[in-house]
């Protein structure tokens, strides 16, 4: 920079000095130029009236330079790779649905064939059993199974819900809370339910109280851990903003603590959801003899197998259900946990 002024400098005090020399009225001297020894000064050109002067270009050393970017790699394709086209066929290939009907095919093609080899009268084949249960949608008996067990699964998993989740959340937040609660959660987490049965027929006797009861210890655990660990993994650094902005407790659950640990939350709530069916199931077989239970005890002991494995696929079919309606309701209740989708076609397209 100081070398350029210096040479501003120089050519101002030449024209000068030549202007000084060789007074013209009309002549015009080109900074950075000595004109030759009896050379005649360009006279300039005036401005006509009521004309506006065009502005002056910029020399050629002052202008920028534009020099093509490098390219990064080798040969003639470097750089971005532009997108590629996403036709109907790309996108189905990046679904999941294609894979998982895939994935069913070779599984009732692998059960099918064992059943011709090896089956007989307690392992039916994939078409006989897909047609047992066809014949069992038909039937009042399976839908009043499904009715008496439901009950026990709609509420046991609703007890779950409102006490687990701000039991886990309570726990998350007050450490003193912890300490005291965190034993028997341990306890809940490693003890086989299944060995609790006996207990709660001698404590509250054999109906839809003590299958309630099973189906929410079933639950509650995943409920309340995950919930807990969703409330710890709050960054401190937003609480400690919000307290110095004259934020309350009630104003950082509202703001920071509960939007934060939702989704978690939900996580939890999902895999609850999936504990508690597990869990309406087993009482059934091991307790009482009722709903869905009761009905695959009664084909186990009549040898109707197409019938016993039909029961077993509603029962999937119903887990399956309530698992992507409790997916659906995680997606819409924490929006912001979801990938963009043209951020991840983009990524996709340029692998």
């Amino acid at each position: 920079m100081t070398l350029s002024i210096t040479r501003r400098s120089a050519a101002v005090f030449r024209a000068a000095m030549f202007r000084k020399a060789f007074p013209h009225p009309n002549a015009t001297i080109i900074p950075g130029t000595t004109p030759a020894p009896g050379a005649t000064p360009v006279p300039s050109t005036t401005t006509p009236p009521n004309t506006t002067a065009l502005p002056s270009t910029t020399t050629a050393r002052n202008a920028p330079t534009h020099r093509k970017p490098r390219r990064s790699g080798r040969g003639p394709q470097a750089g971005p790779r532009p997108t590629r086209p996403t036709g109907p066929l790309r996108r189905l290939l990046d679904m999941n649905l294609p894979y998982q009907l895939l994935t069913f095919a070779v599984l009732a093609t692998c059960w099918e064939l064992y059943a011709g080899v090896r089956g007989g009268l307690l392992l039916p084949g994939f078409a006989e059993t897909v047609r047992a249960t066809a014949g069992l949608l038909g039937e009042a008996e399976l839908w009043r199974a499904l009715y008496v067990s439901n009950q026990a699964l709609v509420l046991g998993f609703a007890l779950a819900v409102v006490v687990g989740v701000p039991l886990g959340t309570a726990l998350g937040r007050f450490r003193l809370l912890e300490r005291y609660a965190d034993v028997h959660l341990n306890i809940l987490l490693v003890t086989p339910m299944a060995a609790l049965i006996p207990l709660l027929v001698m404590s509250v006797g054999v109906g839809t109280v003590s299958r309630v009861v099973l189906v929410a210890l079933f639950s509650v655990v995943m409920v309340i851990v995950n919930s807990r660990a969703g409330v710890r993994q709050v960054d401190p650094a937003l609480i400690e903003m919000a307290r110095s902005f004259g934020a309350g407790e009630r104003t950082v659950w509202a703001r920071i603590l509960l939007p934060a640990a939702l989704p978690a939350v939900m996580t939890g709530v999902r895999l609850g959801l999936g504990r508690a069916v597990t869990g309406m199931v087993l009482v059934e077989l091991l307790m009482v003899s009722d709903g869905i239970g009761g009905l695959i005890l009664t084909y186990r002991g009549l040898l109707k197998a197409p019938q016993l494995y039909g029961t077993i696929a509603v029962i999937l079919a119903e887990a399956l259900l309530l698992g992507a309606a409790a997916h659906w309701a995680e997606r819409r209740l924490a929006r912001w946990t979801r990938p963009n989708p043209s951020r991840t076609r983009t990524a996709r397209s340029q692998r």
